[in-house]
This record gives C-alpha cells, sequence and structure tokens, in this order.
C-alpha cells in the first residue's frame, strides 16, 4: 500500500477516487508512566514513556486506516494526515485519514 501525504503519487496515475478512509485508536496514560512523567517534568528532558505511547498509537491508526483502505480494493491513500483529540482527561483518540484511490 501506498501512502502519501501529498494528492498525487509521482510518476502515477489515479484510475478512481474510492473515498475517505480512516483508521484511530484512543490510549490512555497509565499511573506508572505519569508518575516518572511528573518526575521528569521537573528535571526536564524527553519523556521517552510518552513519546512511545503515541508511537505505538500512530502506527495503530496507520495500520487500522490502510486495512479500511484495503477492504474498498486501493493500492494507496492519498492526502494522508494525523490528528489527535482528547476524549477525556489522561486518554486521546489519534486518527489517521486519507483519500483512498485505485492507482493504474
Amino acid at each position: 500500500m501506498i501512502v502519501v501525504t501529498s494528492n498525487s503519487v509521482p510518476g502515477r496515475e489515479i484510475e478512481s477516487t474510492l473515498g475517505l478512509v480512516r483508521g484511530s485508536t484512543v490510549r490512555a496514560r497509565s499511573i506508572g508512566k505519569d508518575i516518572f512523567a511528573s518526575l521528569k517534568n521537573i528535571v526536564g528532558g524527553e519523556i521517552s514513556e510518552y513519546t512511545k505511547l503515541l508511537a505505538d498509537s500512530r502506527e495503530e491508526a496507520l495500520k487500522r486506516m490502510i486495512d479500511d483502505a484495503q477492504k474498498l480494493g486501493a493500492n494507496a491513500i492519498i492526502g494522508m494526515r494525523f490528528t489527535t483529540s482528547s476524549v477525556m482527561q489522561g486518554a486521546a483518540e489519534i486518527l489517521a485519514f486519507g483519500t483512498a484511490v485505485k492507482l493504474k
């Protein structure tokens, strides 16, 4: 599956547009990570536990979006974007979305 943030794939022609595809996941922080993050906040530096949590969340959302596109028979996704929103205190949704297309 070709996934690009642009509205076209260089060197390829779009045969048909199949529609919007998306994948999301909702993740919550854990008390253990929050305690460590609070300590890091005092001394400064990267909070690697949150970095990993968000990276894993993006990968899961991306995988789910690709699965959605494959169900439509797409071989590419154009205009791919990530967004996030707070669902409740300590939990956030990561959403990956784009346009599923069939390339020639």
